[in-house]
């Protein structure tokens, strides 16, 4: 860190402490040439991630979207907000460690769906009946099979 005063490349930390809301650290320091002292901040670089919706269009990842069709989905089942919260949480850290920076609506339904068919059934059949906008009871029947079959290859291999 160089000195604001003489641009001296070695400086001291005196003290570091968390800001108000845990987003930064505060950090006091002192050169160690002309000792003066300054206060830097240290805090964590958002590099925007980019969703490419179906029609090719983009726009920035939005959390509360993500949310927002997950608490639809496990509606009327016994789903507390805290495991929902939870698993947004992971989808969100999945989604954070794509190295590229751009992501699909495709690749975030489809990591909602493999959180929720491990949660519920029921919250897995109703988001993947609007994230694959099902038009017809054959899309249902198929994908309740699907599940069907997940659940099957588990057991066996328990």
């Amino acid at each position: 860190m160089l000195c604001p005063s003489c641009n001296y490349e070695n400086t001291k930390v005196l003290e570091s402490r968390n800001t108000e809301k845990e987003q930064s650290i505060r950090r006091r320091r002192e050169c160690l040439n002309c000792h003066h002292r300054f206060t830097t901040y240290e805090r964590i670089e958002f590099v925007p991630i980019t969703v490419i919706k179906k029609d090719g269009s983009t726009e920035s990842f939005d959390r509360s979207k993500v949310i927002r069709g997950i608490v639809r989905a496990c509606e009327k089942t016994e789903i507390e907000a805290k495991i929902i919260e939870s698993l947004v949480e992971k989808i969100e850290s999945d989604i954070e460690e794509k190295s590229p920076r751009e992501i699909t609506t495709q690749y975030i339904g489809e990591l909602v769906l493999s959180h929720l068919s491990h949660l519920s059934e029921v919250a897995y059949v109703r988001f993947a009946s609007v994230y694959g906008q099902f038009t017809n009871i054959e899309d249902f029947v198929e994908t309740l099979k699907e599940l069907q079959n997940k659940q099957k290859k588990i057991e066996d291999d328990n």
